[in-house]
């Protein structure tokens, strides 16, 4: 894959590419770096079936620069590699790292099919690249649901259809990237596209493992990620359904600790400092990521309606109803987890009980998609729920159904009901204070951590774990906010 085999042998390709890959690295490598150069170019030049790598990376161990390095050694040699990233803002981030362009592994893998009851379902493109290296990064996010619907209601697994695809083009290589001391997928006790045994007997993958654990020295400099590298070292030691350690943490530089009286004051300088993408308030639960929205919005933002142009939205539940005109662009997904901002507001109405605004709005983090107008279901935006219910979705698509009870045909009644733009309203949360699980993958410049409601006795594994991923959420300043004393080594009598 690397060099022209004709001339040099395979031990002799890949001791080149190790060097080429540590002449990338901008300082002395560390250990695990120079272990992960060994074990990439063995990897790039094997010739046997279905060559996978997964790279596990700590906070501050230096994995960016690792990826960067592997993007700029593939550029030098001429030889393909592709991005991808679970969510937008987690490939713009990788793009941004990486210096290339990065896609969503939804929009690269998946194209839509109309079904004949005017629904979409999604099958996998054809992989034409030859010779590529996938590289996908944040890959503790990738679950084994997430995909997109197969028609009627069954969903497809991420994780097989990207390993599907990825092998479908001849002579193409797959390396995942994440860190498992992070959050595993929602609803799952670890993340599946990390778990090397598995990987091997579920894909029949000839598969390697490395992990970048030293500290890069550096990075100690910073408290944002030398408190990260505390709370990893507690998670180690941790069992899974008892009592973890309790952490301590130390101020520094970008490590702030905040009470709530000073909170409003803080939100008002940080928005003017970095703007409102720069900066996300990240919290325990959907009720109080509501309630930090409303308060940034009111007195920090003062915005008064419900939804004013300039508004950042985050996408809570996928939809291919607003785009499917668009026949430029490659996928009509509007897929959870996007964020939007709002240009213009069209009209506010509503309609079977529920507000609706109609509004133009673009995708924040893919910048080369045009402007579009859909309606927006306001009732979804300050719900305490992370998205409509189940029978709150049944009981409006039975309203809008009966608007249609006309056409007599249940076939016909229901393709209008789906098409119907009430019935697809988009359903979107404020982006401004969010939760965990919602700002995996992304990263801020300015951070605020609220831990709730928190005492001693409910500090376990599951909460380090937590914690962990919203601290790594921060480039250069964290902010923690309302912790105890009992949290802090320098507040201890």
């Amino acid at each position: 894959m690397a060099t022209d085999s004709s001339t040099t042998s395979p031990q002799a390709r890949a001791t080149e590419l190790e060097a080429r890959l540590l002449g990338q690295i901008p300082f002395q490598p560390t250990a695990s770096q120079a272990r992960f150069a060994f074990v990439w170019s063995k990897f790039i030049v094997s010739e046997k079936p279905r060559c996978a790598l997964v790279l596990r990376g700590y906070a501050g161990t230096g994995k960016t620069t690792a990826v960067g390095a592997v993007v700029r050694t593939m550029r030098e040699i001429r030889q393909r590699c592709v991005l991808l990233a679970p969510t937008g803002r987690a490939a713009k981030v990788l793009a941004h790292h990486a210096g290339q362009d990065a896609s969503t592994i939804h929009r690269h893998i998946y194209r839509p099919t109309r079904n004949p009851d005017g629904g979409t379902s999604y099958g996998l493109v054809p992989n034409k690249r030859t010779d590529t290296l996938f590289i996908v990064d944040e890959a503790s996010m990738i679950g084994e649901s997430g995909g997109l619907p197969s028609g009627g209601f069954q969903y497809r697994s991420l994780l097989d259809d990207l390993i599907e695809f990825v092998y479908s083009g001849q002579g193409c290589r797959l390396m995942l990237i994440g860190d498992d001391a992070q959050l595993p997928p929602v609803g799952a006790s670890e993340s599946p596209a990390l778990q090397g045994a598995k990987l091997r007997e579920g894909f029949d993958l000839t598969l390697a493992e490395v992990a970048l654990d030293d500290v890069v020295r550096q990075e100690l400099d910073s408290a944002i990620l030398s408190n990260a590298h505390d709370l990893r070292m507690l998670m180690a030691i941790t069992e899974p359904k008892g009592p973890a350690p309790l952490p301590h943490f130390e101020e520094g530089p970008g490590l702030t600790r905040v009470m709530g009286q000073d909170l409003e004051e803080l939100l008002v300088d940080l928005h003017a400092k970095h703007g409102e993408d720069n900066l996300v308030v990240i919290t325990r639960s959907n009720k109080r990521a509501v309630q930090f929205n409303q308060q940034i919005r009111s007195r920090v933002l003062w915005q008064e309606d419900e939804l004013n142009a300039g508004d950042r939205l985050m996408v809570v539940a996928n939809n291919y109803h607003w785009l499917a005109d668009h026949e430029e662009l490659a996928t009509n997904l509007i897929a959870n987890g996007d964020t939007l901002v709002v240009d213009r507001i069209q009209k506010r109405f509503s309609r079977y009980g529920t507000p609706f605004v109609e509004a133009e709005v673009r995708l924040a983090d893919q910048p080369n998609y045009p402007a579009f107008s859909v309606h927006i279901n306001l009732s979804v935006l300050t719900s305490d729920r992370a998205s409509q219910s189940r029978a709150d979705r049944q009981a409006l698509y039975d309203a809008v159904s009966a608007d249609h009870s006309h056409l007599i045909s249940k076939g016909k009644i229901h393709a209008a009901t789906n098409a119907d733009p009430c019935y697809q309203g988009l359903q979107v949360k404020f982006a401004y204070a969010m939760t965990c699980h919602k700002s995996q993958g992304g990263q801020w410049p300015a951070v605020v951590v609220d831990q709730g409601y928190m005492t001693e006795e409910r500090v376990d594994l599951e909460w380090l774990r937590w914690l962990y991923t919203a601290l790594t959420r921060s480039e250069s300043e964290l902010y923690m906010l309302n912790f105890a004393d009992a949290f802090f080594a320098s507040s201890k009598s």
